[in-house]
This record gives structure tokens, sequence and C-alpha cells, in this order.
């Protein structure tokens, strides 16, 4: 059935035309139209052309098949085996309020069909199954609308990541960064920028995945931007605390707000690590929101954590005076530095079905602690696939390794 694509489908779409008889018909005058029009499902009955209701074939000719009926009821009115109480929808009623409709009424309007009026005269008749294809046709394409949507989205999102691989790569020539949405756009999102005497990096975990994920991303990105803008990239704890203020003012969430006050029409934020590197003195300064940096130096037997704060970046419970604090580094030349938001760590696998977790990851480190930074995230990305196995991605996976 070819439906309409430049208005909303309605009832009218369904609808076909059909023989009726009216309420004083006999059974037996029924029973020839239904013996002669072996097609016909259903028959609907009429007083001065408007739908009293509807006889079912099935019904009709199991009830007429047994003994005696033929001369007990032939004669009688066919409202004797007539539904009084059919689905009647008029021809302009949209498909998806005819839906709903459909399951309220049950079983039967899916079953036997349903009578569509217009002006309130009988019009036709509808099936459950018509229906039920026109219902999967329009999802499809509402899915393939979406899917288009996103697969746009995506584009986007990728093209404002894109400066920072152009950055990274100018910049730290032993240096992988990785960025898997669990869906086609995701919620995490990585920063990478070249300034005078150094350079500026960030990796951060928004709520949410998929489209709202995504949008939490262009705020956040936004919101980092500008305070790079207003702060210079020196000090990122007070970075950190910038951007929490403004994720906090645009969505409401700062104090005195109703967000704040417990009517929050969301409660969203994210994880972030961020870095800057001073060419000068060859120091590292971090700052994080519940990430942390991990530091392999040359020739350590164990990885060496930096935690972040434990206080989260915007969100209702987040105080808006919060404020982060820097660790500096001098970090030894050739060490292996690494950051990741929790789509690693927390990604349910292996025999017993747990998350991957810190311990896994600080070994793949040490085991390639001596390896160009894209072999280990090689190596990092193969142990993480084969724990993985046939479990679902839970999360976005983000992470990003260098070294100076």
């Amino acid at each position: 059935m070819h439906l309409p694509r430049y208005r909303t489908s309605v009832a009218a779409d369904l609808c076909i035309p059909t023989e009726s008889v009216q309420a004083d018909a006999s059974n037996f005058a029924v029973l020839e139209l239904f013996t002669e029009r072996r097609d016909m499902m259903s028959l609907p009955v009429t007083e001065q052309q408007k739908p009293i209701g509807l006889i079912s074939r099935n019904i009709f000719m199991s009830q007429m098949s047994k003994p005696f009926y033929h001369e007990v009821y032939g004669k009688k009115s066919c409202i004797a085996f007539m539904d009084k109480e059919p689905l009647i929808v008029d021809g302009a009623m949209s498909i998806e309020d005819l839906t709903f409709r459909a399951v309220e009424a049950g079983e039967k309007a899916l079953a036997d069909g349903f009578i569509i009026t217009e002006d309130g005269a009988l019009a036709g008749v509808g099936f459950g199954l018509q229906l039920m294809n026109v219902v999967a046709t329009m999802q499809a394409e509402k899915n393939r609308q979406i899917m288009h949507s996103i697969d746009y989205a995506s584009v986007i999102q990728r093209a404002l990541l894109r400066t920072s691989d152009a950055e990274l790569r100018a910049t730290l020539p032993d240096a992988h960064l990785e960025w898997q949405p669990r869906d086609v756009v995701g919620g995490d999102f990585y920063f990478f920028e070249r300034h005078a005497g150094g350079w500026f990096a960030a990796i951060a975990d928004c709520t949410g995945h998929g489209v709202p994920g995504a949008f939490m991303t262009l705020i956040a990105s936004s919101a980092l931007s500008q305070a790079l803008r207003d702060r210079g990239p020196h000090d990122p704890a007070a970075l950190i605390g910038a951007v929490s203020r403004a994720i906090k003012t645009l969505l409401g969430q700062d104090a005195g707000s109703d967000a704040a006050a417990g009517h929050a029409g969301s409660n969203d934020g994210m994880d972030c690590a961020f870095l800057c590197y001073d060419d000068a003195s060859a120091s590292l300064r971090f700052a994080g929101a519940k990430l942390a940096l991990y530091v392999v130096a040359p020739g350590a037997e164990a990885v060496r954590a930096i935690d972040g704060a434990r206080m989260g970046v915007g969100y209702v419970d987040t105080p808006p005076g919060y404020c982060w604090h820097n660790e500096t580094l001098a970090v030894p030349a050739g060490s292996l530095l690494f950051l990741t938001t929790d789509g690693l760590l927390d990604q349910i696998g292996g025999a017993r079905d747990i998350a991957y977790g810190k311990r896994r990851m600080r070994e793949q480190l040490l085991a390639q602690r001596d390896a160009p930074a894209g072999d280990v995230a090689a190596a990092l990305l193969r142990d993480s696939a084969a724990w993985q196995g046939r479990q679902p991605r839970r999360d976005d996976l983000t992470f990003f390794c260098f070294r100076l």
C-alpha cells in the first residue's frame, strides 16, 4: 500500500470500500453475501447509512454451521450475530490515534477489523494487518530519518574534533588519541591546543550516550573554549571550575535556580582531566574531576596514578565555588602518560562478567612501557576487546596516551 509522503497518514488511507447490510436484513441474506464473497471478512451493519455494528465472517459462519441454527436464526435480523460495539473511526483520524484506539479496543479490532466513516456515514472497513503494516512502514521511515540525522550529527561532532587531531599530530609525534562513541555519536570529547611555550589537552566524559551525550559535549566543549579564551591554558584547575560554573548556569543548575532547589529538569555534567605542558620547565600541570593521570617512568616497575578530585563538573550537587587543585609534575624524558574515561575501565567481560578495571589497564601499560604510543593503544584495544567478548559495549571509550 502506498502512503502519501507529504502529509500525515490517516485512517482513510486504510479504507476498503465494502458492501453493507441494513439492520433488518436476515441472517440468510448475510449468509448469501458471505457465500458469494469469500474475500469478505467483515460486514458492516447500518441504519440510514450510519454504521451500528460489524459482523465477523468467522464468527458468523461458525455459528450458522451449528445444528438447527439455520432454522432458528435464518430469518431473524442479522443483529443477532453482530458486534454491537465495533471500533468506528472517522477517516480523518491520524494513524497514530487509530493505533491507540485499536489497542484500546482489544483483539477484535485487530482480528475482525474496524469501520471507517466519512461525515458519520459508512465509508468502508480497515483491518489490523493493514494497520500493522502501515505502522511498521511509518516507523521504519522515522527510524531512517532519525539515523540520517544522527549520521549527520556524527559528521558535525567529528568535525569539531578535527582541529584537535591536527594540533596533536603537529605537537606530539609519539601520541595516540582513541575516541570510540558507543553509538554513532557520543558523550565523550577531547581537546588539544598548541600555545606559545607549550600545549593544553583535555578529555571529558559527559553524562549520557548517543544524541543526549553529544549535546552535552557541545555545551561542555563550548564552555571550555570560552574559559581558555578568558583565562589562558596555564591553570587547569581554574579552567575546570570555570567550565563547571558555565554548565550549571546554562542548564539552570546553579545556586538559587529551580534545579538547585530540587526541581531540576536536568542533573548533568562531566568527568574530565585537563593537562598543561610547559616547554621551558618540561613540567606538566594536571587537574582532574573523577579522572586520573597515569605515568610510567622509564625503568619504573609500577604505574603511578595521580588521582583527580572526586567532585564532578556541573551537576546540581557540585558547589559553584568548589575549587579543583593542580598537580605539577616533573616528568622524566621518555615517560609514558595515559588518560582514560571510564568506558575502558568499566567495560564488563571476562569469565565472571566483571569490569575490565584499573589492574588490567596498568598491566598493559607496564607490558608496553617501551612501545610507541600507537602500539600501546593497539595492545589495550586488543586486550579490552578480548575481555569484552560477547558483552555489549557499555559506554563511550576515549583514552589518550603519549610520550614526552
